[in-house]
């Protein structure tokens, strides 16, 4: 399964509750055949623009990253279910590398400088 990013801003609310909207998310993940690897708090902060979702206008936003791997089907069905949240802002899901290319990692670079070198 590829592993994927979900980067979610959900509305401003007191703790318990985005706990709870929280809780759903990951229970939606599971119950698709998911598997969470992390949920990280990226903190509430003012959102750079009004967003104007389930007709009210939001400018403060709980920001949250979880970490999965899921198969792409069922990414499709969660964001599904996140635009259908009344408390979900703006879901976002990215597509992660499980692993570095021998172009992006830093030992071949090194390697092919030195065997230039000394040529």
């Amino acid at each position: 399964m590829p592993r994927y990013e979900l980067c979610v801003i959900l509305k401003a609310m007191q703790r318990p509750e985005t706990a709870a909207v929280l809780r759903r998310t990951v229970e939606t993940l599971l119950e698709r055949g998911a598997l969470v690897r992390s949920l990280e708090s990226l903190g509430e902060r003012r959102l750079p623009y009004k967003i104007s979702k389930h007709d009210s206008r939001h400018t403060h936003g709980g920001y949250f990253s979880v970490d999965f791997h899921a198969s792409p089907k069922t990414v499709s069905e969660l964001l599904d279910h996140l635009e259908r949240d009344i408390d979900v802002l703006r879901p976002t899901v990215l597509k992660k590398d499980t692993e570095l290319s021998k172009a992006q990692c830093c030992g071949a670079q090194a390697e092919k400088a030195k065997s230039a070198t000394s040529r």
